[in-house]
């Protein structure tokens, strides 16, 4: 209990510390193929150097296929960057080189931590050094993540607490972000 309780206080800390900062966070939200990625690429600006940070592994081969998509319908004039899991480090040693960037996506980086079996707490404390991170660069970061609340009851246990776990990381995102949108059949929404 005193843990947790600790834990949350240093988030709160950071938090505080991170809104002294002079970057533009971004949140984009929406389902699958709903247009979210080309919505981040918009949002983030025509003003470069631009980075693009793939969370994604192609470990299969429609993954594969996916990720190919995606990168043909990127603008030539974005840097790539694949990190699965220590997207922190990359943002707080590669961040300040850059004037947007977008990280798609927060779900995949989720499932990868999962993957690892890192607990909730060290998930929600990684994604508060995100946003300390983020937050220290003078970059438009633009984060793309999935609305994963919105469609059926998952059968499972294990993916409804994964459903939980995203759902509470994107609260503590869109708490911190400047703008937040979701996209829906292509259009973005700006919520905030």
């Amino acid at each position: 209990m005193a843990g947790n309780v600790l834990g949350r206080k240093r988030l709160a800390d950071r938090m505080r510390q991170t809104r002294k900062r002079r970057s533009k966070l971004i949140l984009v939200l929406g389902g699958a193929a709903s247009g979210k990625s080309q919505a981040a690429l918009g949002l983030a600006g025509q003003v470069g150097p631009k980075a693009f940070m793939a969370t994604g592994q192609a470990l299969d081969r429609e993954m594969k296929a996916r990720i190919e998509r995606h990168q043909a319908t990127r603008p030539s004039d974005w840097v790539t960057v694949e990190i699965p899991m220590d997207i922190v480090s990359w943002v707080s040693e590669k961040g300040h080189d850059y004037r947007a960037i977008v990280i798609d996506c927060l779900t995949l980086w989720l499932s990868n931590m999962r993957g690892q079996r890192i607990r909730d707490l060290a998930i929600s404390e990684a994604t508060a050094d995100l946003l300390h991170a983020i937050r220290a660069t003078r970059a438009r970061v633009v984060i793309v993540s999935n609305e994963l609340g919105l469609g059926l009851v998952p059968a499972t246990k294990s993916v409804r607490a994964f459903r939980d776990l995203a759902g509470r990381v994107n609260q503590q995102v869109a708490a911190e972000a400047d703008e937040v949108y979701v996209t829906i059949s292509g259009l973005p929404l700006r919520l905030k």
